[in-house]
């Protein structure tokens, strides 16, 4: 793609980076910047440069935070007692809009996927033992995506945590197979949760 100027392509560039998004769109997107009103452009680089220096990762539960610790564990009327087991970030919004889910989080940073040379020691996996060492989680939610991966995830976790005396469950099956959470609606991911079952259970009936 020829650009009559080298600061527009490398903007494209950059656009191009993004999941989805190619050359053209890439274009269209930095097209439509440069029309805007100069103070909201400048409005726009200055809050996705904040993403950069702001923005963290929970010391707990490895969630979004803008804090060492985020909003949800630090929030005492949280049950601390219960963890939800999630891939990522979108996960957990997805979560909280049912408004079904009280407990906690710890985001895995992603499922096991040899194919992808995603292993056991590439997720947050060893930091949510720790939490569990602790004796205070008594429930241990499994919501992984139900495909192939997030299966092997949860045996792993399963085989991992049996010593603990920790409840584990996993979501019933309301979320179709092989679907993400984050596209699951609303109302039907909060009964997932309200109507979750032994993992074990799961297993059985596999």
């Amino acid at each position: 793609m020829n650009l009559p100027s080298q600061l527009l392509e490398q903007a494209v560039a950059e656009f191009a980076k993004l999941p989805g998004v190619g050359k053209k769109t890439a274009l269209r997107y930095v097209l439509h910047l440069l029309r805007q009103n100069p103070d909201e452009l400048k409005q726009w680089s200055y809050t996705v440069a904040r993403l950069a220096e702001e923005i963290h990762y929970c010391e707990i539960c490895f969630a979004i935070s803008e804090k060492n610790k985020c909003e949800i564990c630090s929030n005492s009327s949280r049950d601390h007692s219960t963890i939800c087991v999630i891939e990522d970030i979108r996960d957990l919004i997805a979560i909280e809009n049912t408004s079904q889910y009280h407990g906690t989080y710890h985001v895995l940073g992603g499922i096991i996927s040899p194919i992808n040379g995603i292993g056991p020691m590439d997720l947050h996996i060893e930091p949510l033992l720790k939490r569990i060492e602790t004796g205070d989680v008594k429930e241990l939610i499994m919501a992984l995506p139900s495909t192939m991966e997030g299966d092997t995830t949860n045996f792993y976790l399963y085989k991992r945590l049996s010593s603990f005396p920790v409840t584990l469950s996993t979501l019933s099956r309301g979320v179709p197979v092989g679907d993400e959470l984050e596209y699951a609606d609303e109302v039907t991911l909060g009964q997932s949760i309200l109507m979750r079952i032994p993992y074990e259970s799961s297993i059985t009936r596999k």
